[in-house]
């Protein structure tokens, strides 16, 4: 039994050492590609205004999911929202375009990783307090189905960002491009100038 126990561990390790630094960040940067990236552009884009700075004219749409109660008390005007209503509509909009462009390009992965934790908890507590989320919709852990959209697939995406903030882009990103390039710069040689020569 030692030498079977022995001879695994071996194997794992040898796998282990092959796939250490690539494997994890790069499946879950693929896995956010496939699954969560046009999930939050789509959600995104109903917000803006046309144009490319459309975001920073908020539609109706960025209103009701942001701030479902008070549009309404509002009247559905966007006028009566104030400052304060707009410049978060605006932040929210702005990160859910942006942030999901870091993590797939890999560029300050981990601040971007960190970032969408954050703004799904925020989207969380909009969906539950905001819009009157519950029952099978929010389900629940420990609870047998693993299929609602809020406590169960929520749960999935947060571990997903957990492993690119603590993990990283990986080496396909532009996080991996710009290291290499500073190290590049650290170790060159400097010439000497012309003028002592």
């Amino acid at each position: 039994m030692t030498a079977a126990l022995s001879l695994y561990n071996s194997i794992m390790d040898s796998v282990l050492r092959a796939v250490e630094g690539w494997l994890l960040p790069s499946f879950a940067r693929f896995a956010f590609a496939a699954v969560l990236l046009w999930y939050f552009w789509q959600s995104a884009f109903t917000k803006t205004g046309a144009g490319f700075f459309g975001f920073l004219s908020p539609t109706e749409n960025a209103y009701i999911q942001i701030f479902p109660k008070s549009f309404e008390a509002a009247g559905y005007d966007i006028t009566q929202m104030g400052n304060f209503a707009w410049l978060v509509a605006v932040a929210g909009t702005t990160a859910e375009i942006l942030l999901p462009f870091l993590i797939l390009i890999g560029l300050f992965t981990r601040l971007a990783a960190l970032g969408m934790i954050g703004f799904v908890a925020v989207q969380t507590i909009v969906d539950v307090y905001g819009h009157g989320i519950s029952g099978k919709t929010l389900g629940a852990w420990f609870d047998g189905p693993s299929d609602s959209l809020i406590a169960d697939q929520r749960l999935m995406w947060m571990i997903l960002f957990a492993v690119l903030f603590v993990k990283g882009a990986g080496p396909f990103s532009v996080d991996r491009i710009l290291t290499q390039v500073t190290k590049t710069k650290d170790i060159s040689p400097e010439l000497p100038s012309s003028s002592q020569a």
